[in-house]
């Protein structure tokens, strides 16, 4: 009888206050007020970074990247960060892109932040970027005496994985390169996507000879300076893309002139002048030999062919 009562008593109580109509009053909790936020509208860009430049949007638009960055230091030695040294010298291209003139510039980063990797390209992406260069030192462990800097390009292996990946992610976006590819099947979509990267492998290729043509007698080279690799940042299938190794940290006295006002500066002429060479064949080729430039020129006062 008691363990009846101790188990049957309370549901006869719930029960007969339901038969009678009765309610148990319940306590309130919590606080009397409405927390709201304001969201950004649909579609609006958001965490974009500023673009620098000229406010005509015909004009070229390049992206620089500073590798690692915040929580990821990248390479370190002794008191030399990765992400230091990248930075300074992102800085120094902007500077030197802008004090030119006639080129629209934007940064992933110009502070130590931390970006997931995968975001440094699709920024490059989302703002239209007709370059992307993503700006790295290497390290060569416990190898003494390695030197020199090298250019990374997305290898052909990777290109082709990366155009599936990015034909079956966008579902038939509307236009890749001009191109539209709204409405096409699955597999006619994934052609043009290849077709396009392979055309951007083509223009980054191009502009890393540049890099190693205008460098020489200015910066020093690995002795493989052209390189291609399967690198995640170098993923955006619609955008000419090269990743700078500018040196080895590894190497003092690589990593203190990279440091260094004049290795900066260095890094800043070869770099802006293999762009706007760049820039300026690119505009040549697109508009025939009775075509102008739109204002980028090859640095020495006279349009590139």
């Amino acid at each position: 009888m008691q363990i009846w009562l101790i188990f049957a008593a309370p549901l006869a109580l719930i029960a007969g206050l339901y038969v009678f109509g009765l309610t148990i009053p319940v306590p309130h909790l919590g606080r009397d007020y409405v927390l709201r936020l304001i969201l950004p509208d649909a579609g609006d860009p958001v965490d974009l970074p500023k673009i620098s430049g000229p406010q005509d949007r015909s004009r070229p638009l390049v992206v620089i990247d500073a590798g690692h960055g915040g929580k990821d230091p990248g390479a370190v030695v002794g008191g030399v960060r990765e992400k230091d040294i990248v930075l300074g010298l992102a800085k120094a291209l902007k500077s030197e892109l802008l004090a030119s003139g006639g080129i629209r510039v934007a940064m992933t980063r110009e502070s130590d932040e931390f970006l997931v990797l995968q975001e440094r390209p699709e920024i490059a992406r989302r703002l239209g970027a007709d370059l992307f260069v993503s700006i790295h030192a290497d390290s060569a462990g416990d190898v003494s005496g390695v030197r020199g800097a090298s250019i990374y390009t997305l290898s052909s292996e990777a290109s082709s994985e990366a155009a599936a990946r990015f034909a079956e992610r966008e579902n038939n976006a509307d236009r890749l390169n001009g191109v539209s590819v709204e409405g096409q099947s699955e597999a006619i979509s994934s052609i043009l996507v290849q077709l396009s990267q392979r055309r951007v492998q083509e223009n980054s290729s191009e502009f890393s000879q540049l890099i190693v043509r205008e460098g020489s007698g200015n910066l020093r080279f690995h002795p493989q300076a052209r390189r291609s690799a399967e690198l995640a940042v170098l993923r955006a299938p619609d955008v000419p893309a090269i990743l700078y190794e500018a040196g080895y940290i590894t190497n003092p006295d690589e990593a203190k002139l990279l440091a260094s006002e004049e290795g900066r500066e260095k890094f800043a002429d070869t770099m802006a002048r293999a762009i706007r060479i760049y820039f300026a064949r690119e505009r040549g080729a697109s508009s025939g030999s009775s075509g102008g430039t739109g204002g980028v020129t090859d640095g020495s006062g006279g349009a590139t062919p």
